[in-house]
């Protein structure tokens, strides 16, 4: 897991987890048959946080930027399902937030997530507030929207600019913009969308940068695809 200083965290939180394309199977440490990645993740942080490795979950947020499902044997690439089990399992060890958007392979609605009340926000081209920070988010990606997962680039910039209309300090994306270098892979329209306004910092994923931070104006990008990252403080 890596870890990242930054300016400002959610009051009453210690440290926020950001992660996304958690595609794989694995088992919890406690036993029994593979699981999501995402669900075994879950199981981890109550285990790292007896080990002080990280927060106590129920000092801990998590950013989810997309794209948690995997076949059940993990054989079969782009195959796409219900993530509402990571939700559930982040939620059951206590953590005090829980924010994402749906990837292009995930199938997951927000009244799936109803039970989890307030500590759970499934957003797309909305915002919530908590502890003094903004975030909002938009889901899927751009394509066929004849295809799960994809819209058309009108409709997925639409919600692009509602989403930032609350001028957001976190922006959560499963399709982000490029970086600053050419291993730095995105969508180039999104890049010019958000360069105008850019928040304090993009959470997104779907494709893999090396290097995962890059500047955005007077922002920054957070590429977590096949990552988990602890947002932590910056020393006094």
């Amino acid at each position: 897991m890596g870890r990242l200083a930054v300016g400002q965290l959610p009051t009453g939180c210690d440290a926020v987890l950001v992660t996304g394309d958690l595609q794989g199977v694995t088992p919890s440490p406690w036993g029994g048959p593979p699981v999501l990645l995402g669900v075994a993740l879950g199981d981890y942080l109550s285990v790292w946080a007896e080990q002080e490795l990280i927060p106590p979950p129920a000092r801990l947020a998590v950013v989810l930027a997309g794209d948690l499902y995997c076949a059940p044997t993990a054989d079969r690439r782009g195959a796409s399902g219900e993530v509402a089990d990571v939700w559930w399992a982040l939620a059951s060890v206590g953590c005090r937030l829980i924010v994402g958007v749906a990837g292009n392979h995930d199938v997951v609605a927000s009244d799936q997530l109803a039970e989890l009340g307030p500590a759970a926000a499934l957003l797309d081209g909305d915002w919530i507030d908590h502890g003094g920070v903004r975030f909002a988010g938009v889901g899927n990606i751009v394509g066929d929207p004849r295809r799960p997962g994809r819209r058309s680039e009108q409709s997925q910039l639409a919600r692009l600019g509602a989403a930032l209309t609350g001028r957001p300090s976190v922006l959560v994306l499963h399709e982000g913009p490029p970086g600053e270098h050419i291993d730095q892979p995105g969508n180039p329209v999104i890049g010019a969308h958000l360069r105008e306004h850019p928040p304090t910092l993009t959470v997104c994923g779907h494709v893999h940068w090396e290097a995962p931070l890059a500047r955005l104006g007077a922002g920054h990008v957070l590429n977590v695809d096949g990552r988990a990252i602890l947002l932590t403080p910056q020393p006094d």
